[in-house]
């Protein structure tokens, strides 16, 4: 077993800059930022060369994790982020939305200004929208409109603050909800985390996991695991690595079960009639397929393999649950839940690249 220090996960929190989660909560839920997906595998070390990664040795289990990163060729120059757009000139066409949104802020209430702000921070908060903001000052034809202007720029100065500020809040909050449930990993008696985990402790965790409203589990949750993780890979700390993707997983199967429980309950009652609640209160149990994908979402990922060779066979074996059935649940589970959430968000690509990797489970094993 791997031994982890008690006082890493403190000494993690404590190292990364709240500065550096809030900047990174902004650039994932405003800035819509590419991401790529990948999976890492256990007892290899992650290095990267030249913007790309590279395993050290061959992989021999999969583990999932999102990675939003920037990656380049190799051979030119690194793939720059969507911030740099303020370092280059805005163009015709990004110059007439800036105008038309200072148009109607200008014109709009002071309390109506947060809202605005919060729907197109990406926008508003750039220095190039200030700066669009003072030359239409400067060009500005009555000293009406001038003041207009400069009213503006004052008041979204300190609404943008208070957005970042609250931002800053719910961080602090999802971090919190992060660190108990990493904490749940820890050795009881030690209070050490020992890799990989056992039994107890995933359940552990995911019965901390389980606790916290569904709300909660958000798209900041998701970034400071990321941070986390992110961390935790520069510091070579591998065996907090692999709890940070244990959360993921148990993030996942616990978000998708839950949106399917929703939706065969709403899609139900409005075949009978019934309030979803009243529906819920009297719904028969599901296809042993259905139960069969209940079990794999609610249960640790690396058991996977035992629990797909003992409950599902060939189409023709009457015996078992047939592979073509299990894939079909599954699939229907991606239309339904998956392609539902935002697109692009987190969230998404988190809980798709999980029920990509069961399918490949149940391809490669259910033969």
């Amino acid at each position: 077993l791997k031994r982890v220090s008690p006082t890493t996960m403190s000494s993690l929190k404590n190292r990364v800059e709240m500065r550096q989660i809030l900047l990174w909560f902004i650039a994932c839920c405003f800035c819509g930022l590419s991401g790529n997906t990948f999976a890492f595998p256990v007892n290899t070390r992650l290095v990267r060369n030249n913007g790309a990664f590279a395993w050290t040795q061959a992989p021999t289990q999969r583990l999932l994790v999102q990675r939003y990163l920037s990656s380049g060729d190799g051979g030119g120059e690194q793939r720059r982020s969507r911030f740099a757009g303020n370092q280059r000139e805005a163009t015709a066409r990004e110059i007439a939305i800036m105008d038309d949104m200072i148009t109607k802020l200008m014109n709009a209430k002071p309390y109506e200004l947060p809202s605005s702000v919060s729907q197109a921070f990406r926008v508003v908060s750039s220095p190039r929208f200030f700066l669009r903001i003072a030359e239409r000052s400067d060009m500005a034809s009555s000293d009406e409109e001038k003041k207009k202007l400069t009213t503006l720029a004052d008041n979204l100065a300190s609404t943008v603050a208070a957005v970042v500020s609250t931002a800053k809040d719910k961080m602090d909050e999802c971090a919190s909800i992060v660190e108990t449930i990493v904490k749940a990993a820890a050795e009881p008696s030690t209070g050490e985390f020992l890799v990989p985990l056992s039994a107890d402790r995933i359940a552990a965790m995911q019965s901390e996991l389980k606790r916290v409203d569904p709300d909660a589990l958000n798209e900041g949750f998701l970034s400071i695991v990321d941070s986390w993780m992110n961390k935790s890979m520069q510091d070579g700390l591998d065996g907090m690595v692999v709890i940070l993707q244990k959360v993921l997983q148990l993030y996942a199967g616990t978000q998708i079960s839950r949106a399917r429980t929703q939706l065969q309950t709403k899609v139900a009652a409005a075949l009978t009639g019934q309030s979803p609640k009243e529906h819920e209160e009297t719904m028969s149990s599901n296809g042993p397929p259905a139960i069969l994908l209940e079990d794999l979402l609610n249960m640790d990922t690396d058991k996977w393999d035992v629990e797909i060779r003992n409950r599902v066979g060939e189409d023709n074996d009457s015996s078992r649950i047939s592979k073509s059935a299990l894939m079909g649940e599954v699939q229907r589970t991606i239309e339904g839940v998956v392609l539902g959430l935002e697109s692009g968000s987190m969230a998404q690509r988190v809980q798709a690249e999980y029920l990509r990797e069961l399918s490949s489970k149940i391809e490669a094993i259910a033969t």
